[in-house]
C-alpha cells in the first residue's frame, strides 16, 4: 500500500540581507534617540527668561526694589511697572502678567497658582526675598534714627487659585494628553476606516464636537479639575481637537496614509514637548517656547487654561491658530479629493483603451 505523499512544505520567508539588518538596527537607535532627546530637551534646558511680573507703589522705594529684584533674578523676572493694585490684578487675570509686587505700607506680592505651578514657585520665593530685603531696609532706617525696627511682613495672595479639586494643578497638566492623543486618533481612525472625501470631514467634524463636550464633561463633571464654563471648555476641547485631526486626515488625502505619519511626528514628537502645558513659554530656551504656541498642542493647552481660569484673557491668538490648521486640514482634504478624482479615467477614456488594446 502506498504511503500519502507528505504536504508540501511552506516555502521560507525570505532572509532580509545582513547590511540591511544591521543598517536597520542603526536606524531605530537614532529614531529611538530622537525620541529621548525630543521629550528630555526641553526639561534639561528649562530656564526662566523675561517672566513678565507687574509691580506697584511709591516711586521713592520702587527703583530700589526694581534694582534689587533685578539683580538677584538674573534676567529671569522681567518688571512691568502699573499704576496700583487693582492695575496688578487685572494684569494677572488677563495673563499679561504671572504675578505682582505691591509696595507701600502694606507690602503684597500677588501670584496665580492657575496660570502655572512653576511661576507661583517662583512668586512664592520672591515673596520672602521681598519679605528680607523690606525687613533689612527697615532695620536700617531705625537704627540711623535711634528707633526701634518696625515688624514688615510681606504678604502672599493667590489671585487665581486652582480648583479645590486640583490643588496641586496635576489634572490641568493632564488635560494636555487628551489634545494630543484625541486629536491624533481621531485624524487616524478617520483616515482608515472612511473613505470618501465628504464622509470623512463629516466624520471628523462629528468626533471633534462630540469628543470635546464628552472630554469637557469627564474633567470638568467627574474629576473636577477644570474651571470655568462648561461649553467653552468643551470648545476649546473640540477645536483642538479638529485642529489636529483635519490636519492628520488632510495630509494623508494628499499623500496616501503614509501622511498619516505627520501626527505622531509634527504633534507629538515636536508640538508637545514645547507646548507650555507643564511649564510656560518662558521657561523655553528662545524662541522655542513661542514657536510652541502655534502649533495646536500649545494653542489648544493655551486656550483650555484660558477659557478654564482666564476668561479675561485675550484669547484670540490661540482661537485663531487653532482655526488656522483646522482650515488648511480641511482644504487639504478637498484638495486631495479633486486631484485623486482627476486622475480617475472617465468611461469615454476606459472605452478607448480597451479599443486600441484590441485592434
Amino acid at each position: 500500500m502506498t504511503e500519502p505523499a507528505a504536504p508540501p512544505s511552506a516555502p521560507r520567508p525570505h532572509s532580509t540581507p545582513w547590511p540591511r539588518a544591521a543598517t536597520l538596527g542603526i536606524l531605530f537607535s537614532v529614531i529611538v534617540c530622537v525620541v529621548v532627546v525630543a521629550f528630555s530637551w526641553p526639561s534639561a534646558t528649562l530656564d526662566p527668561q523675561d517672566v513678565p511680573v507687574a509691580i506697584s507703589g511709591p516711586a521713592t522705594v520702587l527703583q530700589t526694589v526694581e534694582d534689587a529684584v533685578d539683580e538677584q533674578s538674573d534676567g529671569a523676572i522681567s518688571l512691568i511697572e502699573v499704576a496700583d493694585r487693582d492695575a496688578a490684578v487685572e494684569s494677572i487675570e488677563t495673563r499679561e502678567a504671572y504675578g505682582a509686587i505691591i509696595l507701600g505700607d502694606t507690602p503684597e506680592v500677588l501670584t496665580s497658582s492657575a496660570a502655572s505651578t512653576a511661576t507661583n514657585q517662583l512668586m512664592t520665593q520672591l515673596q520672602a526675598t521681598m519679605q528680607t530685603m523690606l525687613r533689612q531696609q527697615a532695620t536700617a532706617a531705625a537704627m540711623a534714627a535711634g528707633a526701634t525696627a518696625p515688624t514688615v511682613t510681606v504678604a502672599l495672595t493667590d489671585v487665581v487659585p486652582l480648583v479645590s479639586g486640583d490643588p496641586r494643578g496635576a489634572g490641568l497638566t493632564s488635560a494636555a494628553l487628551p489634545l494630543v492623543f484625541g486629536g491624533m486618533i481621531g485624524g487616524m481612525l478617520v483616515t482608515f476606516l472612511v473613505n470618501g472625501a465628504w464622509r470623512r470631514v463629516t466624520a471628523l467634524l462629528i468626533y471633534a464636537v462630540v469628543s470635546g463636550a464628552a472630554i469637557a464633561g469627564i474633567m470638568q463633571g467627574w474629576f473636577q479639575v477644570l474651571g470655568g464654563n462648561y461649553f467653552a471648555v468643551a470648545g476649546a476641547f473640540s477645536l483642538a481637537l479638529l485642529s489636529m485631526g483635519a490636519t492628520i486626515v488632510g495630509f494623508a488625502s494628499l499623500f496616501g496614509r503614509a501622511g498619516v505619519a505627520v501626527g505622531p511626528v509634527l504633534f507629538m514628537l515636536i508640538g508637545n514637548p514645547i507646548s507650555g502645558t507643564s511649564f510656560p513659554k518662558e521657561f523655553y530656551p528662545k524662541p522655542w517656547g513661542e514657536i510652541g504656541q502655534y502649533l495646536p498642542p500649545g494653542a489648544g493647552g493655551t486656550l483650555l487654561k484660558d477659557v478654564s481660569y482666564f476668561p479675561d484673557a485675550d484669547l484670540a491668538r490661540p482661537i485663531l491658530t487653532l482655526a488656522i490648521w483646522a482650515a488648511a486640514g480641511l482644504a487639504l482634504v478637498v484638495i486631495g479629493h479633486f486631484r485623486n478624482q482627476s486622475e480617475v479615467p472617465t468611461a469615454e477614456e476606459i472605452q478607448e483603451t480597451a479599443a486600441t488594446a484590441t485592434a
